[in-house]
């Protein structure tokens, strides 16, 4: 006992003697870039940056991804630590580097980090220099062929079709400044430390109960060993003290790490959820003696998840998931992905309001700003590892566990992230199983499931999915990886409006027409909700087997590879500056609910201003059942056989000038009006409008804030003209530096960082970057053959754009023969909050930032009804292969059971649990995207069903007219199957395995007559 207290006592003398409050700084200001080593080549240009800053920035959407230039190029800072932090130990965290990164202080080398994705820290403290200057240096390498250099082994993911190439350091930097004994960061590469760990068990959704953990690894740097306990402080989202409760004190000798722990069960819980980001901050400190220190905060948040069934639920609800499958570069023109934390806010929660609730980042883990950003906006991620589109062995697979390993460790406290993804394309079941163990290992707590792409036959896997398939599943959630792969420019409206384009016109691809990846607005849109109801009628309440959703690939037109005329890929909802697509509004339409449609909405596509004597189709996007159009109060038509459920035309409509208007109705009847839209014809255009977009706390003068502007040209009465395409000369004055915007240019640079570029649809955007001098900052925009002058000095925008709908309409573009018109904006650069002073500021951007709750909670009820009940299948006997026919419905969509080509043995007779009256029949049948089958279908000896099945992207639905009550059911093939590909170029870049059931490519399958293969067949009973 006394041995005891004088070891408690010595703790206590130490922490009194050695103050040791953490620090954390931000570590981006004062770098310079050379392309040469500084200190052997003194004379070197440099250029001044404020981290995030790739070195190649400018080339962002102004070439396409191949030529993105790699270089070795030298990052170098140098700061002064303040003297408070004198004999304290001083940690770097680089939240990542392309591709490779050496890094030196003060002339000794600290280590090499190669990967090019995820984070790493390195120890300054034994070459620190408390007393005067320290000299950072970074040595960055990011050749788009780089190889490891103890194994001469390339990375998998550093791949020039997908993973945009910006060098050098774009991600942020940050110093930590602890005592003795401090908590560790949660980086594995460079320190090989795992931080701190937060989780929630026994969640009481309803009752707003959940038991809080806290788990903290500890290093006891001192030279004394040292009983310490772990206190823990929980605030809500407006920072008020929900809880503080502390966990045993443990004893940790000297150079020794442990991990503390507390927990306690909390009432008044708000959980994180689709477009509610609640979250709070955790306070973890270190105490001994009734003394606090060494504390770090944690922002983070609780919900409770659950993956089976083929369905994933979250706090108790079952939702559907539908978003966007991401590059995880998610780039802007001339700047890269390097962009403030407020405009990653800005762009992620885009995808909220578009109705996605899931976004699935491509290939490589997303940086920690856009991790935290989902967080806040209440966006559900999916995070990969690294990979490319294959499984590979060796020294490539364990730098993709390696990979995954980090990144668990890097963001397990994000609550956003509710899936690891093992792979973009299956893996093997031993990789799997070991990837589950890093999980398990690092993870066991944080609710998330663990899978990869396809896994149609690996239990082991938590989820799986196709890249383009519907994809049912009775075990694990199944969801589509990235389907609807179609392109189209914002700028082409419709075969109508200027500039005319030609629905489809465009460069081949492969030396095949490229039709789908040249399409106009109207037609892109109308071909998500074609793809997206493929999902819809698989979703949750169509029986025992289900779709968990999908993801359409990128949200935003891309800097990666693309098919159209284009230098950059153009399949996005919005355009690289985020301005809107008609596909934003229609996804918005269909996404809005969970599951089954629980608010109504409709849209127009396009706008209402064409030539005199124009006659077409008019596209309403709607979740009602009937809608109306009308013009100028009259009604057209009506609308009551919506196709792919969502889709109302109204075939051949006369352009009328005026207002052209559609209504819904939620009822068949057509009497109870529930949503609407419409839009003006609007008059020539006659000035320029802007609106300043920029943080929710203004912008800052730190040399890498930036802020949105953009221009409309518009009428008199201020409406936006939708085919305008006036060329804008912008002027920026004042401390800010101009990076331009985007739009197609005649020379094929995209007009990146020209002064000078044209609107299109009558809007467009530029970039302004802060410089380190606050102050007033001033753009301008002028236009010539406009009229009077639109001012909009300091008007501001920050969480929207103006005008929903596009409208009004001009000609062709600018006249030269009138005077030039110009609009204004201002506004001021404050100070970073918090001087900059030697290299270090406390200044954290994100933090800052507020969570959006315009969802609000997960709603208590039912996200869906059960529609039909799946009737099981006892045995099946067949005419030929029989021990085979189980393949037909074993939940495994990579089985199958075939005859043996001839139409006498084309059959198949299924033994049901029970008697019932089949209302449906959903058959997966092979070759389904591009082979029709002639069926017969009987309930017993009575036949219920005869035709040609369908081409699809998965299953297809047969619906029984006349159900009979029976305990069989035979399908029949009664004729030879027909070959026609349905759906185009879909396959990406791997080249297809002709043994895959959807080409049905089997040895000399296409000479046989009576072939027919099931792969599954789910039997369905109405329920109501």
């Amino acid at each position: 006992m006394l041995k005891q207290s004088l070891i408690t006592l010595v703790a206590i003398c130490a922490l009194t003697t050695a103050e040791a409050q953490r620090q954390r700084y931000n570590f981006n200001a004062d770098w310079n870039i050379t392309f040469a080593d500084p200190d052997t080549n003194p004379t070197a240009e440099a250029e001044n940056v404020t981290l995030p800053h790739a070195w190649n920035e400018d080339y962002s959407f102004m070439v396409e991804i191949r030529q993105h230039p790699d270089a070795e190029v030298w990052y170098r800072k140098t700061f002064t630590l303040p003297d408070s932090d004198a004999g304290k130990h001083v940690l770097v965290e680089f939240e990542g580097a392309r591709q490779a990164a050496e890094v030196w202080i003060n002339g000794h080398r600290l280590g090499l980090h190669e990967n090019g994705v995820m984070a790493f820290g390195f120890d300054l403290t034994p070459y620190i220099n408390y007393a005067g200057a320290n000299v950072l240096k970074v040595r960055t390498d990011n050749d788009w062929t780089y190889r490891e250099r103890g194994t001469d082994t390339r990375f998998q993911w550093n791949n020039s079709n997908f993973n945009a190439n910006f060098g050098g350091l774009p991600k942020n930097v940050w110093l930590h400044v602890a005592g003795d004994i401090y908590q560790t960061l949660p980086l594995y590469s460079g320190l090989g430390t795992t931080g701190t760990y937060i989780y929630g068990t026994d969640y009481d959704i309803a009752g707003h109960k959940v038991t809080v953990h806290a788990e903290s690894q500890v290093i006891n740097a001192s030279d004394k060993a040292q009983r310490v306990a772990l206190q823990v402080e929980v605030l809500d989202n407006d920072g008020r003290l929900v809880s503080k409760f502390k966990g045993s004190s443990q004893l940790i000798a000297a150079g020794d790490t442990a991990v503390v722990g507390a927990s306690r069960r909390l009432s008044g819980m708000h959980f994180w959820s689709w477009g509610y980001g609640y979250l709070y901050n955790v306070r973890t400190s270190l105490v001994a003696g009734g003394r606090t220190f060494d504390t770090v905060e944690t922002r983070t948040g609780f919900r409770k998840t659950r993956f089976a069934e083929g369905k994933v639920w979250l706090n108790d609800r079952v939702l559907m998931i539908h978003g966007y499958a991401q590059r995880t570069s998610n780039e802007w023109p001339s700047v890269g992905m390097s962009v403030p934390a407020w405009l990653s806010d800005y762009s992620n929660d885009l995808m909220v309001r578009s109705g996605g609730n899931l976004v699935r980042w491509m290939h490589v883990t997303p940086w920690k700003q856009d991790v935290e950003s989902c967080d806040r906006v209440g966006l559900i991620q999916a995070m990969p590892a690294g990979d490319a589109e294959k499984d590979c062995s060796g020294r490539q697979w364990e730098q993709r566990c390696e990979l995954m390993r980090d990144a668990i460790l890097y963001n397990r406290n994000n609550p956003s992230i509710l899936f690891y993804e093992g792979g973009n394309e299956s893996i093997s079941r031993e990789h799997m199983v070991e990837l589950k163990q890093i999980r398990d290992r690092l993870d066991p707590y944080g609710g998330r499931a663990i899978g990869s792409r396809e896994m149609l036959d690996i239990d082991e896997a938590e989820y799986g999915g196709e890249m383009l398939y519907i994809n049912k599943s009775g075990k694990h959630p199944m969801w589509a990886m990235e389907y609807c792969r179609d392109e189209g420019y914002r700028q082409y409206w419709d075969n109508y409006s200027y500039p005319f384009h030609q629905e489809g016109a465009g460069p081949w691809y492969r030396k095949a027409p490229a039709d789908i990846y040249n399409h106009n607005s109207d037609e892109l849109a109308i071909e998500h909700i074609r793809r997206w109801y493929d999902y819809y009628v698989q979703r949750p309440g169509q029986g025992r087997r289900v779709s968990a959703g999908g993801v359409k690939i990128i949200f935003s037109d891309t800097n990666t590879h693309g098919r159209s005329e284009f230098s950059y890929r153009v399949s996005g909802v919005v355009d690289p500056m985020r301005i809107e697509k008609e596909g934003f509004y229609a996804d918005q339409v269909m996404w809005n609910s969970w599951v089954d449609i629980d608010y109504s909405r409709t849209h127009i596509m396009g706008h209402w201003n064409y030539p005199e004597g124009v006659r077409k189709d008019i596209y309403v996007v709607s979740t009602d059942p009937v809608v109306d159009l009308l013009i100028n109060d009259s009604l057209v038509a009506r609308s009551t056989q919506a196709e792919y459920r969502f889709l109302h035309t109204f075939q051949n409509v006369t352009f009328v000038p005026g207002t052209i208007r559609a209504v819904g109705y939620s009822d068949l009847s057509g009497t109870s009006a529930s949503s609407c839209d419409s839009i003006e014809t609007t008059g020539p255009a006659d000035h320029l409008q802007l609106t300043l977009v920029e943080s929710p706390n203004g912008m800052v003068a730190d040399g890498a804030d930036m802020a949105l502007v953009q221009v409309e040209v518009v009428d008199k009465e201020g409406r936006r003209c939708p085919t305008d395409n006036h060329l804008i000369t912008w002027k920026v004055e004042g401390p800010a530096e101009y990076r331009g915007g985007i739009a197609k240019s005649p020379d094929f640079d995209n007009y990146i960082l020209a002064e000078t570029l044209p609107v299109e649809c009558g809007v467009n955007r530029i970039l302004v970057r802060s410089t380190t001098t606050p102050g007033t900052v001033r753009v301008t925009a002028s236009a010539r053959g406009l009229g009077a002058a639109g001012t909009s000095s300091g008007e501001r925008a920050a969480s929207s754009i103006v005008g929903p709908n596009p409208s009004g309409w001009s000609g062709n573009g600018a006249s030269t023969n009138r005077e030039w018109t110009s609009a204004e904006v201002s506004w001021q650069t404050r100070p970073v909050p918090g001087e900059v002073n030697a290299g270090l500021s406390t200044y954290i951007a994100g933090a800052a930032l507020p969570c959006r709750l315009d969802r609000g909670e997960t709603p208590l009820t039912p996200s869906y009804t059960d529609r039909f009940e799946t009737i099981g299948i006892a045995s099946a006997e067949a005419g030929t292969h029989s021990g085979e026919a189980k393949c037909s419905f074993d939940d495994n969509e990579l089985s199958e059971w075939r005859n043996d080509g001839r139409l006498s043995t084309a059959w198949i007779t299924y033994t049901l649990d029970r008697p019932a009256a089949i209302d449906q029949i959903s058959l997966k049948l092979t070759g389904w995207r591009q082979r029709s089958y002639p069926l017969e279908i009987y309930a017993g000896e009575t036949l219920v069903w005869k035709g040609e099945t369908p081409k699809s992207l998965g299953y297809v639905e047969l619906p029984i007219e006349q159900p009979v009550e029976a305990r069989t059911y035979t399908i029949r093939q009664v004729g030879s199957a027909t070959d026609k590909e349905a759906f185009g170029q879909i396959v990406e870049l791997a080249a297809p395995n002709a043994g895959e059931l959807d080409l049905y490519k089997s040895a000399d399958g296409d000479k046989v007559k009576g072939e027919l293969r099931i792969v599954e067949v789910d039997f369905l009973r109405r329920l109501n």
